[in-house]
């Protein structure tokens, strides 16, 4: 709008502004948290001890990529078994039980060598809670995927000879006979070939 005066003070902080006639373009700099003209003395908002907030994403750190991979990994497990592909859940449930039980004993990239220091996540601080809450979710998720992948392996057995009735049938006919093999509960009912 013509009508309004754009403010001219230097406090004005728009990172999106073309830069003042007569004074070069810079590179781009973060903001700093506080309102303290961009000065950065480490005591500012989420500072705590020297340390710089809460930890951010280290794919150098093998503790927080173990934690991400297991729950990655228990996720696309726990999909894997409810759509039936046990095989596959079945592995990568193994694998996020893994890597979530490393990541939670896993000693950091830069570990004291002193004796009784805290080990594992605990060595990481308050940083630790983001990567403690995704290696103990991909540790539940590798669980209900190893458990649904068990389950699925446990029917095909009990019920092994309806499986390979139905495998082999040639026509819709043989397929419903089938049904006879199979118990008249739930597991039944649900397992059964429809009409």
């Amino acid at each position: 709008m013509p009508d309004r005066r754009q403010p001219d003070s230097p406090t004005d902080d728009n990172p999106f502004a073309a830069p003042p006639e007569g004074r070069p373009d810079q590179p781009w700099q973060p903001r700093s948290g506080g309102d303290d003209g961009g000065k950065d003395d480490g005591n500012g908002p989420g500072d705590s001890g020297g340390q710089r907030g809460p930890a951010r994403w280290d794919p150098t750190d093998p503790i927080q990529r173990r934690a991400r991979y297991a729950l990655l990994a228990g996720m696309w497990g726990l999909f894997f078994g409810i759509f039936l592909v046990p095989s596959a859940g079945l592995l990568l449930g193994a694998l996020a039980l893994y890597w979530g039980i490393s990541a939670l004993r896993g000693k950091p990239a830069a570990a004291t060598g002193e004796p009784g220091a805290p080990t594992g996540l605990d060595a990481l601080g308050p940083a630790a809670r983001p990567q403690r809450t995704a290696a103990v979710s991909g540790l539940v998720t590798a669980s209900l995927a190893i458990l649904l992948a068990m389950g699925t392996y446990a029917l095909q057995l009990a019920y092994k000879d309806f499986y390979v009735c139905r495998d082999d049938a040639l026509t819709k006919t043989a397929e419903l006979q089938c049904n006879t093999l199979l118990p008249n509960n739930s597991v039944g009912k649900v397992l059964k070939v429809p009409q």
